[in-house]
């Protein structure tokens, strides 16, 4: 299936880009994201981040279908 994958902050610039069109056949987020943290080399557990599928935050363990948006939030500081 093909999803599109939006990356903010540090994950923005660890992958080198913003967005991303790919195939994937992994099956829940948290596969998802594994595949692309090893990919692109994320420093955070996904306990450090939360996920959004076409829009709305959902549990690591939710279904992705193909056409989903899925969005990795990191950790932000700011002051």
């Amino acid at each position: 299936m093909k999803v599109r994958l939006l990356y903010f902050a540090s994950l923005r610039d660890r992958a080198g880009c913003a967005d991303e069109a790919i195939e994937t056949s992994a099956p829940t987020t948290g596969d998802l994201y594994a595949d692309v943290a090893q990919r692109h080399g994320f420093p955070f557990a996904p306990e450090r981040l939360r996920v959004a599928v076409n829009g709305a935050l959902v549990p690591w363990s939710h279904a992705i279908a193909d056409g989903d948006e899925v969005v990795f939030l990191p950790p932000v500081s700011g002051g």
